[in-house]
């Protein structure tokens, strides 16, 4: 015989899910048949397991060791070098700041994303250990594309996963971008539109009017400054679709410098030959939310593109907002 206790990453979910979980190699039949045969209760009392749980619940497995380990699978997880740098950090989340080319969940199991990095940088923190990855696993709550750097929320806890879950739901987090533009923008823009997603394709088309299968978008951008080529933007994302920033702004002759799918292939050639630039310049740059309000600095390489055309201090000046 075996008992746990339920802990605050475990709670809240169904008591059959957590079994599936802790008894990660049983048939979802066997469960249910030990459940009906009182083998398996809850905080002493036959269930079935439909019963929301818990914190400090006791779930008593009336097994023999040797069928419970021959129903569980530890699984080790493998730690992997940290890309990101940590921006913020409390009980419930970690906020961290992406470099271009990282995925923010992998996409191959063969993939190293932010997921596996920040599992590895609490493991190695110990704030999480391997046990606790058996019933919830740390992991992003928002995406943002692999060649598109900056801010990234974890869900450290279960509470935390779901609070941030919910906020971004609800459009209640502020979000902002700091990118580099083609032309000169001189006026401040809310535009709205359609985003069309071709699946094959992983590309989007924007639409002015409404069009079977698309998205309602909507954009704000302000310039902060320009060099009289190009223009730095600050855009705050209303609504949160794929490709939205880098295709809402291409629509409106403003793509993103560096952007192989929606920009100017003779602006990006000239900042491939001089900069060696492979990616779009779009950085996630400040969230806002629950009255508190992080800010990602921008990677070296942006950086230096900045003072190599002259756009430097209107960045400090911004930073100093």
């Amino acid at each position: 015989m075996q008992k746990f206790i339920v802990t605050p990453n475990e709670a809240g979910q169904r008591l059959d899910k957590l079994l599936f979980k802790y008894l990660n190699l049983a048939p979802k039949s066997f469960i249910y048949k030990m459940l009906r045969k009182k083998n398996i209760t809850l905080n002493h009392k036959k269930c079935d397991g439909s019963e929301k749980t818990s914190v400090g619940d006791e779930v008593s497995l009336w097994l023999s060791d040797e069928t419970i380990d021959k129903f569980r699978e530890t699984k080790y997880f493998t730690r992997v070098p940290i890309h990101f740098k940590v921006i913020f950090e409390d009980e419930d989340i970690l906020a961290v700041n992406k470099p271009a080319g990282l995925l923010s969940q992998k996409a191959k199991p063969e993939d190293i994303s932010v997921n596996e990095e920040a599992i590895s940088y609490l493991l190695e923190n110990q704030v999480i250990t391997e046990k606790s990855l058996e019933v919830f696993k740390p992991s992003v709550c928002h995406r943002l594309d692999r060649n598109t750097s900056g801010l990234l929320i974890v869900g450290k806890s279960l509470s935390g996963s779901q609070h941030m879950s919910a906020l971004l739901k609800e459009r209640t987090v502020e979000k902002y971008y700091l990118c580099l533009v083609e032309g000169i923008v001189k006026t401040s823009e809310h535009i709205q539109g359609y985003l069309i997603k071709d699946e094959q394709t992983n590309q989007v088309k924007i639409s002015a009017q409404p069009v079977s299968g698309g998205h309602h978008i909507e954009t704000f951008y302000e310039p902060v400054g320009n060099n009289g080529k190009y223009t730095l933007l600050k855009v705050e994302l209303i609504t949160g679709r794929t490709h939205q920033i880098r295709a809402h702004l291409a629509s409106v002759g403003h793509s993103i410098v560096g952007d192989g799918k929606y920009g100017s292939e003779a602006v990006n050639d000239r900042f491939r030959r001089n900069y060696h630039l492979k990616h779009q310049l779009l950085h996630s740059w400040r969230m806002v939310f629950d009255e508190r309000q992080l800010t990602a600095p921008l990677w070296p390489e942006f950086e230096r593109i900045l003072k190599e055309e002259h756009l430097w201090s209107i960045y400090t000046d911004l930073q100093k907002n």
